[in-house]
């Protein structure tokens, strides 16, 4: 007869006693139990993706529009690389020479220098035809006068000194702005308090210092007046210096939080490459709605101008400039948008990824196997980089992705070309790959292998 187990608590260091065995009924209640949870959790999943999608699609055109403000407001060389075409286009030139020379005509009283010559020429004895006839001068000397005036005001306008000029006052200007509504007081332009002070010490030793150097010795014991003159006071000065730091934080934290709230969208989200997919969608719908609303715009600021302010032809020039980095913000992360979605769906199940990654490793097979018989063997290198294809090819897709993060102000060419790079090297990875030959042998205890 067995021997009967001592009673007694288990063992702690042993292992435990199976529980009793569920029932049929049992079984399936918890099958059922265990169903509603997971359907649950992916339920909650899902909508949680949903309300992430929905914020980042929101927020997508708002970042992009923030970034391209911040770059204008805080960037002084974008700034002026987006206003220095301007003083080369030849709609802008005539606008602005037609009102020059409306103003320098305007300050000339052609009918006071025909009176004048009437006058002379009468006071001379000329004869009364002569006299007459004068009386009439004041329109062909009018025309004469603008004309001289709008041919010297063009050369200079079309001058490569007038781009010079335009470039430097814009660079000067934007940076005395920027820094009087900074806060800094390191510039000539400074704010103090609710008044916008010019301080011109800088400009009165040089001043001294040049009539020195022009032999005004006692120039140098020239009292020095007050070196700040203020500009003007207002109370809405406080206001545009915080609208500025609040911008200044808008326009660098907002395009990552819509680059936090994809990425956790497709996180949250139960079928990873299939949100990846729909946001990408999303956000080259919402570029699309962006350019737009961006033609909107163009359009009712255009009616808005009166032609007697700009001539539309300008007017149109004008925005166009203004607004083309953010186009080309806009057309580039529809172009990134266009191509995440497209990796995400050759990454499926489709029929037609399925046969562009048969027809893919088809090339990729053959190219190597023909490099292979051609004396190329990669040997254990190629059958690492077979065995990990999947980290190599994430490894270079981050690369890339990297790459356009970091690059400053990316466009669809850089898109292309590191769009190009990225597939040219994935394609010389596979093609290592399969030129690495058939498996080596085991290292040790395998078949085939002689043992002494």
């Amino acid at each position: 007869m067995a021997p009967t187990p001592a009673s007694g608590p288990p063992d702690p260091g042993g292992t435990p006693e199976p529980g009793p065995a569920l029932s049929a009924a049992e079984r399936e209640e918890y099958e059922r139990l265990r169903r509603a949870a997971t359907l649950r959790h992916r339920r909650s999943r899902r909508v949680g993706a949903s309300l992430l999608l929905v914020l980042t699609l929101v927020l997508a055109p708002l970042a992009v529009v923030a970034a391209w403000v911040h770059s204008q407001v805080f960037d002084t060389g974008r700034y002026v690389q987006t206003v220095a075409p301007l003083a080369s286009d030849p709609v802008v030139q005539n606008a602005v020479t037609d009102r020059l020379t409306t103003r320098v005509v305007d300050e000339i009283d052609v009918q006071a220098i025909t009176a004048s010559l009437t006058k002379a020429l009468a006071n001379a004895g000329a004869p009364p035809k002569v006299v007459d006839a004068s009386t009439v001068l004041t329109g062909p000397l009018r025309s004469a006068v603008t004309d001289v005036v709008r041919r010297t005001v063009n050369k200079v306008i079309t001058s490569d000194l007038f781009r010079e000029v335009w470039v430097n006052a814009n660079r000067r200007a934007h940076s005395a702005v920027v820094g009087m509504l900074s806060g800094n007081q390191n510039g000539a332009l400074r704010a103090q308090g609710d008044t916008v002070k010019l301080d011109i010490g800088v400009v009165v030793d040089q001043v001294k210092q040049q009539l020195v150097n022009a032999g005004f010795q006692k120039a140098s014991a020239i009292p020095t007046p007050d070196r700040q003159i203020t500009l003007f006071q207002t109370e809405q000065l406080t206001k545009a210096q915080n609208a500025v730091r609040l911008l200044n934080i808008v326009g660098i934290w907002l395009p990552v939080l819509a680059v936090v709230l994809a990425a956790a969208a497709v996180w949250a989200a139960p079928a990873h490459r299939f949100m990846l997919l729909v946001t990408a969608s999303g956000i080259g719908v919402m570029m699309v709605v962006l350019l737009v609303a961006l033609a909107v715009a163009r359009q009712i600021y255009l009616n808005s101008v009166p032609p007697t302010a700009l001539p539309a032809d300008a007017a149109a020039a004008v925005f166009d400039t203004f607004v083309r980095f953010l186009r080309d913000s806009a057309r580039t992360l529809l172009v990134v948008a266009v191509i995440t979605a497209l990796a995400a769906y050759l990454y499926g199940p489709g029929r037609g990824a399925r046969g562009v990654r048969t027809l893919t490793r088809k090339g990729t097979g053959a190219t190597g196997r023909a490099l292979e018989r051609g004396g190329l063997h990669t040997g254990t290198a190629g059958h690492w980089l077979d065995t990990h294809r999947a980290w190599t090819t994430g490894i270079v897709i981050g690369a890339g992705a990297l790459t356009l993060v970091l690059w400053n102000y990316p466009t669809t060419a850089v898109v292309a070309l590191v769009l190009a790079v990225v597939l040219v090297v994935l394609f010389a990875l596979a093609v290592l790959a399969d030129a690495a030959g058939p498996d080596a042998a085991p290292a040790s205890g395998g078949a085939g292998r002689a043992v002494p």
